[in-house]
């Protein structure tokens, strides 16, 4: 009986999914407008253990959205000579200008998560880190930034199925990496690095806000609405656009179209 039920709550999670997820991309888009036409500056931080369901939340948000109003950084391992630079050095360049939107998959805090547990930055950096971050953000948000934190909670029997899921589905086994199969082996480090960051960094003025993302529906729904809900925005109307008429010149003669080289129509 108890597998019934939850089999009919996920019916439910996936009903409810389907109404209202594409009701939210169309609020999504009309924020994105209400940026650019305010000229407004959005940083967006996903963060959160592997799995946790970050990627697939960023894909929803941006899947309607204009790429060039709102990016997506995923930055890779520091270069050589990034190492050598102030640590937020990098991030700064990909901040946003005005009528942007920037979503960081994965961000500055790094540092205080992977490098830490996996000794990739010294104490001392780690202790520079917790120190200068909350004084990055002020200055962030001084600068008229709007900064917006998210992490991603799972647990670790949820992550242990997707890991499993990864591992059997050609499609998804890229998103399995060596430091993936690592962290299951430092979970407890993890949290006590979660911990130490929430301490420092959950600030009154950039709190951050945690998603319960055993559910990646759900997740997906809660972040989306609450992201709305931080950001006033109207809907801006638009003019009447008609299609002009096309404009063909007699005159030209194109070419013949056996000159080009055409896909295959497989199908």
């Amino acid at each position: 009986m108890a597998k019934k039920e939850n089999n009919l709550s996920k019916n439910e999670i996936n009903k409810t999914y389907k109404k209202v997820l594409p009701k939210l991309q169309i609020e999504l888009v009309k924020l994105q407008r209400w940026i650019v036409q305010k000229q407004l500056k959005v940083v967006v931080i996903f963060e959160g253990r592997d799995a946790a369901g970050k990627g697939s939340t960023i894909k929803r948000i941006t899947d309607l959205l204009n790429p060039r109003v709102c990016r997506v950084v995923a930055l890779g391992k520091p270069t050589d000579k990034e190492k050598t630079q102030w640590y937020f050095q990098r991030y700064v360049e990909h901040l946003p200008a005005a009528g942007e939107m920037v979503l960081f998959d994965r961000s500055w805090y790094n540092r205080a998560g992977v490098e830490r547990v996996m000794g990739f930055c010294t104490e001392e950096e780690h202790e520079e880190f917790l120190r200068s971050c909350p004084e990055f953000e002020r200055m962030i948000t001084r600068s008229g930034i709007i900064l917006i934190k998210y992490w991603f909670s799972v647990s670790p029997e949820e992550q242990e199925r997707r890991f499993v899921e990864r591992l059997n589905n050609p499609t998804k086994r890229w998103k399995l990496s060596d430091m993936d199969l690592i962290s299951r082996t430092k979970w407890g480090e993890y949290s006590k690095a979660k911990d130490e960051m929430f301490s420092f960094t959950d600030t009154k003025q950039n709190p951050w806000y945690v998603v319960q993302s055993d559910s990646k529906k759900r997740a997906r729904l809660n972040c989306i609405t609450h992201l709305l809900s931080m950001i006033h925005y109207e809907v801006i109307p638009r003019k009447k656009v008609v299609l002009s008429k096309r404009n063909d010149e007699e005159n030209y003669i194109r070419p013949p179209m056996s000159d080009q080289t055409f896909v295959p129509e497989v199908y």
